[in-house]
């Protein structure tokens, strides 16, 4: 079943069903890692910025910047200085130096800190509150998003209304839709009845999905007969069939797994032999020796002083 991503309760009218949603689907893509073929190494990926690309905004100084006696003016030629390094030169960035920037449609660039984002995030969802009932088919589908499983709350009286609520709205044909908070984004969501279950689509806003009209332009200056109408409904007739997904495996996947399956594995690199540690008795003495050794040569320095 997989881990629960929320749980919380969804509430119509005054019945409340405590739930949990696990996600319905599960990717199967293979992933690959990457590796150097010189060295055998596993490629990482750093943040990064590169000498020879400019600034996009003013830079802040930076802490020991601040704290620096030296004048402004010399620490600025000292970055226009890195600036003009060899193109070849990066610089690892640390995480807390790391600031996220927008372009707006003006053009100009503006950045936000973790805290200003924290400041407005919404607060998570403890309750879907269905708003409204709408017929499914009303709902393109190109505004469903992703599709979780709704499960009723194990010993919390869920079950009844739970059941309840998924045959109302099979004989009804009809979605709730609510809105709720999963993690720190808010969804628009569609609550719908499976076979035996309910499912929960979340659904992209009105403004996120495009004009299908863009795309069609021409089509307006062309006209079609009903004796080819016709036709076209008969072949659709004729390929007509009920729906199994089963039917529709993922050829390539297949292929590439037997392609993977079928090579020889690489050979292991030899075992680095790390270096022995000393016995806690050696460690010991070596820590004295040190000490008397550190004050033997305090003792010559004082005496070369006075």
């Amino acid at each position: 079943m997989g881990q629960a991503v929320w749980t919380g309760s969804i509430s119509f009218g005054l019945v409340s069903i405590p739930v949990k949603l696990y996600p319905a689907t599960e990717p199967k893509d293979v992933r690959f890692h990457l590796y150097d073929r010189l060295t055998g190494k596993r490629v990482r990926y750093e943040r990064v910025t590169r000498a020879e690309d400019a600034p996009t905004f003013e830079p802040e100084p930076a802490e020991d910047e601040l704290a620096a006696t030296e004048p402004a003016p010399s620490r600025q030629e000292d970055r226009s200085d890195r600036a003009v390094a060899p193109s070849f030169e990066t610089r690892p960035v640390e995480p807390m130096d790391v600031v996220r920037g927008v372009e707006l449609p003006t053009g100009d660039l503006v950045t936000v800190s973790d805290e200003e984002l924290l400041s407005i995030a919404p607060e998570r969802s403890r309750t879907i509150d269905i708003e409204e009932f709408v017929d499914l088919a009303e709902i393109d589908p190109v505004f469903f998003e992703k599709t979780y499983h709704v499960a009723p709350l194990r010993s919390s009286g869920a079950e009844k209304p739970y059941l309840l609520l998924l045959r109302a709205m099979q004989a009804s044909n009809m979605v709730g839709i609510g809105r709720f908070v999963l993690r720190t984004r808010p969804h628009l969501v569609a609550v719908r009845p499976l076979e035996n279950a309910l499912a929960l689509e979340t659904l992209y806003f009105a403004d996120e999905v495009r004009n299908a009209g863009d795309v069609t332009f021409g089509l307006s200056s062309l006209t079609v007969t009903e004796r080819e109408v016709k036709m076209a409904q008969q072949l659709i007739a004729a390929l007509a069939t009920p729906w199994l997904a089963e039917k529709h495996g993922d050829a390539y996947r297949e292929e590439l797994l037997e392609l993977l399956r079928s090579k020889r594995p690489t050979t292991p690199a030899e075992p680095v032999d790390e270096p022995a540690q000393a016995p806690i008795a050696d460690l010991m003495a070596a820590l004295r020796a040190s000490v008397e050794a550190a004050k033997k040569g305090g003792a010559k320095k004082a005496r070369r002083a006075g």
